[in-house]
């Protein structure tokens, strides 16, 4: 039985002293594709990096609400995705992303955030790459921006995506992927509405590690083995088996980021 974590940060600081053998242990454990997503500038650079040390790792690049450059005006500046763009052109690069909107944590830049998710989409649509959304307390802008503003003509996923069922209904009729992380399993979650409402042709499961680690091991450093307690949670939910989940979502994560036989 093998596993597609298909959204990661092994980029992060938190894996900087033992990256290299958490990565092939991993592996070892079933998880023989994983996709280690940028959220700026360094962080798409370690991740390429990543990918062209492992074959089984592919990366994403881009520039989260989180992680705009300080300034009012930049993201009106061409400058802003000059050093992102060439690094999106990588073959190993899958997606533009992540990127998006973040309400809960930037109240005060919320047409700055609009303007750069824009600008990233349309990068992915000269590339013909898909996008990976971010999308935090921000249910309604990231809708009318995929519907009204600009089409993400590779469609993409919402990764980590929230337990909002309006969100996944409109998510899933513009063709998007839906990601679920270990969120799913905290004590505190309801996420069942929410998962029954995604079909299984556009489900995908993911860790986000090195954060959100599953309710089992909460606490301790997330990593992409655990991305088998999301399988499980989702199985649960479905009533499948979990190797039915992982064939499933691990068919969907090829296709979507059209990895197949690569």
């Amino acid at each position: 039985m093998e596993f597609f974590d298909s959204h990661s940060h092994y980029n992060d600081e938190k894996f900087n002293t033992d990256r290299d053998n958490i990565i092939k242990e991993v592996f070892e454990e079933g998880i023989t594709r994983i996709v280690c997503a940028g959220y700026n500038v360094e962080s798409s650079k370690l991740a390429i990096q990543l990918a062209e040390k492992y074959s089984f790792i592919y990366a994403t690049c881009g520039i989260s609400p989180n992680d705009m450059p300080e300034g009012t005006g930049l993201p009106r500046e061409p400058s802003l995705l000059a050093d992102l763009s060439p690094l999106a052109e990588h073959p190993k690069v899958v997606a533009v992303g992540e990127i998006g909107l973040d309400y809960y944590w930037n109240k005060e830049n919320k047409e700055l955030q609009k303007e750069l998710f824009i600008k990233q989409i349309e990068l992915a649509n000269n590339l013909n790459k898909p996008i990976v959304i971010h999308s935090r307390d921000a249910v309604s802008d990231t809708i009318d921006i995929l519907k009204n503003k600009i089409k993400a003509k590779q469609g993409g996923v919402f990764h980590c995506c929230p337990l909002n069922v309006e969100l996944v209904k409109e998510a899933v009729k513009l063709g998007f992927y839906i990601s679920f992380s270990g969120n799913i399993t905290f004590k505190t979650a309801k996420p069942e509405n929410v998962i029954l409402e995604v079909p299984n042709d556009k489900i995908l499961i993911e860790t986000d590690c090195p954060y959100l680690a599953p309710q089992a091991v909460r606490g301790k450093r997330n990593n992409s083995k655990y991305v088998k307690m999301v399988a499980q949670k989702i199985a649960d939910i479905k009533q499948m088996e979990i190797e039915e989940v992982a064939e499933i979502t691990y068919k969907n994560a090829e296709k979507m980021f059209n990895i197949i036989n690569n």
